[in-house]
């Protein structure tokens, strides 16, 4: 449970769903833990409470990751806090779903502003700061490597372009013993998606474990990632979705 004792974790997107899962997990894992969030102040709140009942340090964050100067400062902001920075999660996403004659310009703009932008921006300014031994670990989804209905081509797209940003990171940093590792969750159960929505029995049609992924599941893999044993780990992407995309 201390695997990531004296280290110092920055969680985008950490106030609720799987993030917030993350955040909770590294700071049980040892790590102090900033998180951003840009609305749900209350749950990021909590999640700050919940971390600090764990005895580690805690920053919460406003940061918008549309815009890469607000995610630099929370890079800035977490090494002044905790004066070092080791682990990045990049979480913060959108989900713009559509067809191509409903989906616009400014939705592919958006999502790739948050969703590929903001991970560049973000590992740039972290790796600055980051030693041998730093961790760059962004979530993506498997829907980067599968799709099984219409409506989802914009996600994927983004989500599969951190593929490539992995690999390149990966390369990038790893003569500096920085790791760059990609999550890929399928359904898990957030409030975005819950396993009683109206989606949901589609979805486990589709899975060898017919059931929704809990935060938690996720969380325990970022965490590994995180740590040292998975250190030789680099450039990867690892699926986590029950087997939907068997």
């Amino acid at each position: 449970m201390s695997s990531l004792q004296g280290k110092a974790a920055l969680v985008t997107g950490g106030s609720r769903g799987i993030g917030a899962a993350i955040a909770r997990k590294l700071a049980e894992s040892g790590a102090d833990v900033a998180l951003t969030y840009v609305r749900s102040a209350e749950k990021a709140r909590a999640v700050a409470a919940s971390i600090e009942r764990a005895g580690r340090r805690v920053r919460v964050i406003t940061a918008d990751s549309a815009d890469p100067a607000a995610i630099e400062h929370a890079v800035a902001e977490t090494v002044a806090a905790f004066g070092r920075l080791d682990i990045l999660v990049n979480n913060a996403g959108i989900f713009r779903a559509g067809s191509i004659e409903a989906l616009t310009v400014a939705d592919f703009d958006e999502t790739i502003a948050i969703n590929v932008r903001a991970v560049f921006a973000a590992s740039r300014a972290a790796a600055a700061h980051m030693g041998p031994g730093g961790r760059i670990i962004s979530i993506g989804s498997n829907l980067a490597d599968r799709l099984n209905g219409p409506g989802m081509s914009l996600y994927a797209l983004s989500k599969s372009a951190l593929a490539g940003l992995t690999r390149g990171l990966a390369r990038d940093l790893g003569p500096r013993e920085i790791t760059v590792n990609l999550v890929h969750p399928g359904s898990t159960a957030t409030d975005m998606n819950p396993p009683e929505g109206p989606e949901a029995d589609a979805q486990r049609r589709f899975m060898a474990i017919p059931r929704f992924g809990q935060p938690s599941d996720v969380a325990a893999l970022v965490a590994w990632l995180a740590g040292p044993e998975s250190r030789f780990v680099t450039g990867a992407g690892l699926t986590i979705d029950g087997g939907a995309n068997a």
